[in-house]
């Protein structure tokens, strides 16, 4: 489940046998700031410039979804200094980057709770969304205001009201039927989950969409995290062998998950 491997191993080409869809958990801004006796914010800031690194590595491999943790529906409980900072980070990160991602090619998307953000940075993430709507070649999607939890009681509270409507039998509700009303539903689930910073946990993040998810912990803070890093992780994922149920002589014998 767990591999860090060093950045002097892996080659800079992709390896064959890729994620289609990769999940981050950018852990580790705020101890990388710390150390180098700053304020977090700093550290905010340079993780930033993680996630441009981050987002180049995935155009150039080839990545069809990178969907980032950028702000939990926990993380409201951190000081009030901290958050308001993180908002300004994200409108010009906005402001900054959202015609460059245009030009090339990249879709971004927000999934989460939007409700308790600011009229301007609602604003702003819509016009980054309709933007780049037609765009295809890298879907980024920002988890903002976000909850794995959240989003499966969404779903739930979805068919529920169409159950009271009487379109749907209650009785007939499975996994099948709830699925459509998760987030990102019309995108692959990811097949790579990654966590910087050292810690072994998913932090109610994506919890529907990672079932099958690999897992792949590395103790880099996430402004250290670079292209080379991000490879590492994608090779260790090539050298899994993905089962989804099944033995391991059907997957050798070709059969399909």
């Amino acid at each position: 489940m767990n591999a860090d491997v060093s950045h002097a191993a892996v080659s800079p080409a992709a390896p064959a046998r890729k994620p289609r869809h990769i999940a981050i958990v950018m852990d580790g801004n705020g101890r990388w700031a710390q150390a180098r006796h700053r304020p977090r914010t700093i550290g905010h800031r340079a993780g930033a410039r993680a996630v441009n690194a981050c987002i180049d590595a995935c155009l150039d491999d080839g990545i069809e979804v990178l969907t980032l943790f950028a702000f939990s529906s926990e993380n409201w409980r951190r000081p009030k200094e901290e958050v308001g900072a993180l908002m300004q980070l994200f409108l010009r990160a906005l402001d900054r980057e959202v015609d460059e991602l245009l030009r090339r090619g990249v879709r971004v998307r927000f999934v989460g709770e939007r409700a308790a953000f600011a009229p301007e940075l609602r604003s702003r993430m819509a016009r980054a969304e309709e933007l780049t709507r037609g765009n295809t070649r890298l879907h980024l999607c920002i988890a903002a205001n976000y909850g794995g939890r959240w989003d499966i009681a969404q779903a739930a509270r979805a068919l529920a009201l169409r159950a009271a409507a009487g379109d749907i039998d209650p009785a007939r509700i499975d996994e099948h039927m709830l699925a459509p009303q998760i987030a990102l539903s019309d995108l692959p689930d990811a097949d790579l989950f990654i966590r910087t910073g050292g810690e072994r946990r998913i932090s109610n993040f994506l919890l529907w969409q990672l079932a099958y998810c690999e897992l792949y912990f590395t103790d880099i803070l996430w402004p250290d995290f670079d292209a080379a890093a991000l490879r590492a992780a994608i090779a260790d994922f090539a050298g899994r062998e993905r089962r989804f149920g099944m033995t391991a002589a059907q997957i050798a014998a070709g059969a399909t998950p």
